[in-house]
Formats: structure tokens, C-alpha cells, sequence
């Protein structure tokens, strides 16, 4: 229906009311009040302007004022102020259900895009509506704070308002899943997932970011997405404290643990002589983390530790003593730190293998 003929219609009614209410005074009945909110529901639905409608029913107001002194005038007045207040409730009621409407069906696309859930075919056409090619190939960036949060959350909006500030519309969707954020950008443009990586590193006050990698079609999103989250849980469990972390600069470790068994044999083999050493596997084990995260310079492993350089050359000199195979050796190194990363990956020596 078009326009003008809506607003004709959302008046229907409203002459005659003024009248008789003025007429004897009476405040609306809840029937009346009731109609003028079912209008307004559907002048929200047409979507028509609010003020629009205001201004429409004021100049009815006008129209339909009748002669008198100031108390008819002051009746009219009453009448008009009570059948606007319930139109605009029942408007600003179509409104918040539409809003909630819109957000149940984009969390239920994201949802099913996320997981991989739904007709392929039937979702490309949804992902249309949220400025996404899924033909094209997409990049996947999550980022976790210290707090979950929801689309409507200050920190969210606040990234959100910074991309499209930067990008505008470019086939970017910003959105929540599981208390984090989630931004999925065009593969090829690289620099808007930096750039999110960047306002939702200062937003979360030091959270941290992971990028998956660029694939095709809408499997390739849920592929990004999976890497993305690999990717956290891998800095968690391996204690990585970088901003950003990119998939691609971590697929050695899924190819560590893809045979666990393989990875415990390792563990106990290599490291389990460490458990004879006075105060258990635990000192000698971080260590030898610190020592292989600092590059194998024992001055930095020893700052890391707050040990002396002596005192870390003789923690060295124990674990070559236990284990038979020297960190300081390059071509034993490998074993040893191959080891110390499945230790950490396997919760190990807190939880038995």
C-alpha cells in the first residue's frame, strides 16, 4: 500500500474521536486507546516516519479543532496528547519487534554460517542481505577480552564503528559468537582484518586476536573460523601472549598433535626421566621453555626465570643429565623442544598420560 494511503488510513477514525471526546469531555476509552496503537503498529510496518505521522495527526488536530473558548481548546488538547501517546507506543512496540526479528535472524545466520548449517544455495542468498559473497573467498578473525560479549555491547559497537568508519561498506560482517568477536572480511583484503585486529586489541584492553586463513566458498568461512579459534586455544594451552596470532604461522602445531599417542610416547620417553629431580619435572620443564623461547640465549631464559645465568646452565646441565640428550646440542635440540611443546599442548606433568 502506498505511502499517503497508509497515512489516510492510520487517521481513520480520529476526526470523530476528537469530536466526542471534546464534546463531553470524557477521556478515551481503552478500546480507543487500544485502535490508536494497532495503527501505529502499522504505520511502523509500512514504514512511515514517526514524525511523519505526528505532523499528520497534528494537522488533523488542527483541521477538526472546533470553536470555543479555552476549555474546549484544553479539551481537544487532552484528547490529541492521549491518542498520540498510545500511537506512538504501539509504533515504537512494532519497532523493538522488528529489531528483534532482524537480530534473531542474523544470529541464526550467523549461526548456520559459523557452523556450516543450512542449504548451501539458501544461505549464499542470506549472506546477500549482509553484504557477503560467499563465492568469493573469505578470511575469518575472532577476538577474545576478558569479558563475553553481544552484538549491542559498547566494545563491539565501538570496533564496528571504527571499521566502517575506515572501510565503509565492503562486504565486512562484524558479530558475536560465544561471548567473542567475530569479523569476516573478503580473503584478499588483508588489511581490514589488521585492522580489526588492531581496534579489538585496544577495545578488550589487551585481548587477543586470531586470523584463520583465506578460503573459498561458504565451507571456507567455517574452515577460517575453526582455524581462528584453534588458534586461541593454542595460545592458551601453549601460555602465547602475542596480540595477534595467524593460523598460517601455527600449523606445526596441529601437525604435532594430530597423533596424540605419538605426542604422549614422546613426552613420557623424553621427558620423564625430568620427574626425578628434586622438586619434580616442573622447574626443569619451564626451563626448558623459556630457554627455547628466548632463542636458546641463556642471559634472556635466565631473565625470563629470574635466575641467575649460573643457576640456569646448571638447570641445562640437570636436564641433559636426566634425559641423555643435550639442549644445547642443535641436533638434539629438536627433540627436546619438539618434546617441551607437546608437554604444554598435553597439560603435562600437571595431568597424568
Amino acid at each position: 500500500m502506498a505511502g499517503p494511503d497508509v497515512t489516510a488510513e492510520c487517521l481513520t477514525g480520529y476526526a470523530d474521536l476528537l469530536a466526542d471526546a471534546t464534546a463531553t469531555g470524557r477521556r478515551l476509552t481503552r478500546a480507543e486507546l487500544d485502535s490508536r496503537r494497532v495503527l501505529g503498529e502499522r504505520a511502523a510496518e509500512a514504514g512511515i516516519g514517526l514524525r511523519a505521522m505526528v505532523a499528520a495527526y497534528m494537522a488533523e488536530t488542527r483541521a477538526s479543532r472546533p470553536a470555543g473558548d479555552g476549555a474546549t481548546f484544553d479539551a481537544v488538547l487532552s484528547a490529541a496528547a492521549q491518542a498520540l501517546d498510545a500511537f506512538a507506543e504501539g509504533y515504537e512496540r512494532a519497532q523493538r519487534q522488528a529489531v528483534r526479528q532482524e537480530e534473531a535472524a542474523r544470529r541464526e545466520f550467523v549461526d548456520d554460517l559459523l557452523y556450516g548449517r543450512s542449504d548451501l544455495g539458501l544461505l549464499a542468498q542470506r549472506a546477500e542481505r549482509y553484504g557477503l559473497r560467499l563465492a568469493h573467498a573469505h578470511t575469518v578473525a575472532v577476538a577474545r577480552g576478558p569479558a563475553a560479549y553481544d552484538d549491542g555491547d559498547p566494545v563491539p559497537r565501538s570496533v564496528e564503528r571504527a571499521l566502517m568508519g575506515r572501510f565503509g561498506d565492503r562486504s565486512i560482517l562484524l558479530t558475536t559468537k560465544d561471548g567473542r568477536m567475530v569479523c569476516i572480511a573478503p580473503g584478499h583484503q588483508d588489511e581490514i582484518l589488521t585492522y580489526f585486529a588492531k581496534h579489538a586489541y585496544a577495545a578488550t584492553e589487551g585481548g587477543q586476536v586470531a586470523i584463520g586463513r583465506a578460503h573459498p566458498g561458504p565451507a571456507g568461512v567455517v574452515q577460517s573460523y575453526e582455524e581462528a579459534l584453534n588458534a586461541l586455544d593454542l595460545a592458551a594451552r601453549l601460555e602465547l601472549t602475542e596480540p595477534v596470532l595467524r593460523a598460517a604461522d601455527l600449523l606445526v602445531y596441529p601437525v604435532l598433535t594430530r597423533d596424540r599417542q605419538a605426542m604422549v610416547d614422546l613426552v613420557t620417553s623424553v621427558l620423564g626421566p625430568l620427574r626425578q629431580a628434586r622438586g619434580g619435572a616442573r622447574p626443569l620443564l619451564d626451563t626448558l621453555t623459556a630457554y627455547f623461547d628466548s632463542g636458546c640465549v641463556s642471559a634472556e631464559a635466565a631473565r625470563r626465570l629470574s635466575l641467575s645465568v649460573r643457576a640456569l646452565t646448571y638447570r641445562l646441565e640437570r636436564v641433559r643429565q636426566l634425559t641423555g640428550t643435550d639442549p644445547a646440542d642443535p641436533v638434539q635440540r629438536y627433540t627436546l623442544q619438539t618434546a617441551a611443546i607437546g608437554a604444554r599442548l598435553l597439560d603435562w606433568p600437571a595431568k597424568e598420560l
